[in-house]
């Protein structure tokens, strides 16, 4: 069963908004065994919608459309669906009584433009958004089925989940889809497929291998698709093991999670704590964190200190060090984590100090030189890296290189 995504509003085409419905909405119906064929993102243009709502049933079943539902001119959706399928419009009571009832709770004045909010195309099934005033609409036609929900992802993600999954999964017979996912880092993609080549040009038909690169990382997942769940289980689990066995030094998790929540897993398992001491990184690594719910098991909190002051009075550099090494240094960088260590008293502490760009750089630190260290009780170590001269790609490379190195010395330490 397949499905096409189309995402409606000029705000996504000129990058005013980043698309996260799409990425969202792909993984869930995966979950439930509908592939997605396309994704596909059009502007506020009644032909440009008619024309991609006929290219999308050429390719897919299953047609989901967000955006462009609100109460304003600009959002036309509801009018080309209606267009599109040749219907008119009928005031949905149900939804009329909702929206005036959101108005009535935050006493707010209600405009006739927002009791238009309840017309919707006669020949459309409405179903109640309960977080929000625009209607989701469910329309089939010649055994496709297209709707069209809200772009605000919140009000999308409810509706999916309460309404159009369970929906999608009575309309039709899916097929099982498993995946396996294993994070890997330090090692390039080109590296791991050398080194994991022959066990992947071993892999039966059914399975597929996918590369997803990151900055500092690569995640290999495995996936295939069947009726026997447990036989696909089965079979996908051998080949992920091999996989592991193979480049085991690089494995940092067997499940598709990110890197920062398999090191607070770990470090709540261990009941370990944490605190951070961010220069370059501008409490980037804090916000990667502090992101997942929990993480407050682990988390005591950080600093970010770019002047040499700071570094001083809240970390407990030594003003030696920085006159003599300067910021970026591995001196200062061991000072900041074990700083953080003793001021935030945790058992392990990150720190990290560098030329993050444009500018900034010397001769002999170039934009993009960076310094990081971990600390514990048993001492700090750090580690100079050389990334390149893009600000943001520096600040990403550097978090993800200092969670990276923050892994491997608490899986070390916890396991002796």
């Amino acid at each position: 069963m397949l499905a096409e995504i189309i995402t409606i509003g000029d705000e996504i085409l000129i990058g005013q908004i980043v698309d996260t419905n799409s990425a969202w909405m792909a993984k869930q119906l995966n979950l439930i065994g509908i592939k997605v064929k396309q994704i596909t993102s059009v502007s506020d243009d009644v032909d440009h919608i008619i024309e991609a709502l006929d290219e999308a049933r050429k390719r897919a079943q299953i047609i989901l459309i967000t955006g462009g539902l609100g109460p304003t001119k600009d959002d036309i959706t509801k009018i080309t669906l209606a267009r599109y399928f040749k219907m008119g419009f009928r005031r949905d009571e149900e939804t009329l009584k909702h929206v005036e009832g959101i108005f009535e709770r935050f006493k707010r004045p209600m405009l006739e433009v927002n009791r238009k909010q309840a017309d919707v195309p006669d020949g459309c099934t409405v179903i109640k958004n309960k977080n929000g005033t625009a209607p989701c609409m469910w329309f089939e036609d010649h055994g496709d089925i297209f709707v069209s929900m809200p772009g605000v992802p919140f009000e999308m993600m409810y509706l999916m989940e309460d309404e159009i999954l369970p929906r999608l999964k009575k309309s039709f017979k899916l097929p099982v889809i498993y995946h396996k996912t294993i994070l890997t880092a330090n090692i390039g993609e080109s590296f791991l497929a050398q080194e994991i080549e022959e066990i992947e040009d071993s892999l039966p038909a059914a399975i597929k291998l996918a590369y997803l690169p990151r900055l500092g990382q690569v995640r290999l997942r495995l996936s295939a698709s069947g009726e026997n769940e447990s036989a696909l289980k089965h079979e996908v689990d051998h080949y992920a093991d091999l996989i592991i066995q193979k480049v085991k030094p690089f494995v940092v998790i067997d499940e598709d999670v990110p890197l920062e929540k398999a090191l607070l897993d770990l470090m709540e398992a261990k009941k370990l704590t944490l605190s951070t001491a961010e220069s370059c990184t501008g409490g980037y690594i804090a916000h990667l964190i502090t992101q997942h719910p929990g993480c407050s098991k682990v988390y005591e909190g950080g600093a970010v200190t770019y002047s040499y002051e700071l570094k001083e009075s809240v970390l407990g550099v030594q003003k030696t060090t920085l006159n003599d090494f300067g910021a970026v240094s591995e001196q200062t960088v061991k000072e900041m984590a074990e700083g953080a260590v003793k001021h935030f008293k945790t058992d392990y502490a990150v720190a990290v100090s560098g030329i993050a760009g444009p500018d900034g750089g010397t001769p002999d630190k170039p934009v993009g030189t960076v310094w990081i260290a971990v600390a514990s009780k048993n001492g700090a170590e750090a580690k100079v890296f050389n990334f390149g001269n893009k600000r943001a790609q520096n600040i990403e490379r550097s978090a993800i290189a200092a969670l990276n190195m923050l892994f491997t010395r608490v899986k070390a330490e916890s396991s002796k």
